[in-house]
């Protein structure tokens, strides 16, 4: 017999241990730095590690679903985890971060891979949608939790090391939860072909929301990981604007039907470019109580990017299948690993420009804080163009296919 209660409520302790992961590092970064004597780009290249091994194990994770099962993926993920956080804490010094934010990264991305499917296995029908729906609330949901929890300790000046050891709590329990348990099995009934998906993946829309995807998962993070460390000097409590940011965002998610319903998906993601735009642009230009109106531009702007980004692929592009998602979220989180250490670099370059203009201090690390957010601007910026011509070439398409329908 299946517990369809226990695996639920285990998926969603795995997935509070990414949000966990997510947010206490971006907590502790400045820590990190000091401690170790890193440079922002440095710190960057680590960031990047969580950011290279989500996709890595997500990708092929969903290719081998169908073979190895949900379970198998679990263990995996409980080891990856463990071995990253206990890693992290005994790490001493760059090489070891950098390994063991990559093992943490591999196991958010096996959570990912088996979660989702198996949540799908176990529900159907509206029942199914539901609980899809309140698994995905618990990423931002326990960035909210994180957040919250990494401020207090370290205004209590409690060490990072401790923050970590936190991650290990809803590690635990995810694995006491799965431990023993019978899986669903996979339904691969109605499973397109790897031969269709890819011919379906090498369609010019979904080749241009790849593209987009890159861009639309980096205005998302990129902000949202460098947030301690650019906004420590503004006057505002960079933690307390990260659970803003995601406390709103699981909002949002929570209610996006009516919205998609009455914009569709291309007037969402045309909005939300506008939105992250504007958000990045007043966080690059605003200090203290403003810097709090930022973020919510922000969280308006980007809490519906990342579904609407694979909902649109489903229903457009359907017979790309679970591999043409998979990728395409796959392209999101390479893409933020990729700009994780230019993020930092260009806050390296801006200290050193701000510097020689005679800056020094807080005023220093501000000025350079909000010239690295005005060059992120660009991000969402370029998005309102993309997004502005794919609801133009949709809407004309449909209309092609309407065209097409009455003339047969």
């Amino acid at each position: 017999m299946i517990n369809k209660a226990r695996l639920f409520n285990g998926s969603c302790f795995a997935l509070i241990t990414t949000a966990f992961s997510f947010s206490i590092r971006a907590g502790i970064l400045a820590q990190l730095g000091t401690e170790f004597n890193l440079t922002a780009e440095q710190l960057g290249f680590i960031n990047s590690m969580w950011f290279l091994g989500f996709p890595l194990a997500m990708i092929i994770g969903g290719l081998v679903y169908h073979t190895v099962g949900p379970k198998k993926i679990m263990m995996i993920a409980f080891v990856s985890h463990a071995l990253g956080i206990i890693l992290t804490i005994y790490s001493g010094g760059y090489t070891g971060l950098l390994i063991s934010t990559f093992l943490i990264g591999l196991g958010n991305g096996c959570t990912e891979a088996a979660c989702n499917p198996m949540i799908a296995d176990t529900y159907s029908g509206a029942e199914m949608s539901k609980m899809l729906n309140r698994f995905h609330m618990w990423f931002p949901g326990g960035i909210v939790v994180g957040s919250l929890i990494s401020k207090f300790m370290t205004d209590a000046n409690t060490g990072w090391q401790a923050q970590i050891w936190l991650i290990m709590v809803p590690t635990l329990i995810y694995a006491y939860l799965f431990w023993g348990q019978a899986f669903p099995k996979p339904k691969t009934e109605g499973v397109t072909s790897l031969g269709e998906n890819l011919k379906a993946m090498a369609t010019p829309l979904y080749i241009f929301m790849f593209c987009c995807m890159a861009l639309t998962a980096i205005s998302e993070f990129g902000p949202q990981q460098w947030t301690g460390l650019i906004m420590s000097k503004s006057g505002a409590s960079p933690m307390l604007i990260l659970a803003l940011v995601t406390g709103l965002m699981a909002v949002i998610r929570y209610f996006a039907g009516p919205i998609v319903a009455k914009f569709g998906q291309q007037g969402v993601l045309l909005g939300s470019a506008i939105l992250a735009t504007i958000g990045v642009y007043l966080f690059s230009t605003q200090t203290g109580t403003m810097a709090y109106v930022s973020a919510v531009f922000f969280a308006m702007g980007v809490a519906l990017f990342w579904p609407n980004m694979i909902g649109f692929i489903a229903e457009k592009v359907p017979l790309s299948g679970a591999l043409g998602m998979s990728i395409l979220g796959g392209v999101g989180m390479f893409s933020t690993s990729i700009f994780q250490p230019i993020i930092g670099q260009w806050i390296d370059n801006a200290r050193a420009e701000k510097t020689a203009l005679g800056l020094t201090g807080d005023e220093m690390e501000l000025a350079a804080g909000q010239a690295t957010l005005s060059t992120m601007a660009i991000f969402p910026a370029i998005l309102i163009v993309a997004f502005t011509i794919l609801y133009f070439w949709t809407r004309n398409y449909k209309a092609e296919t309407s065209a097409t329908a009455a003339a047969h």
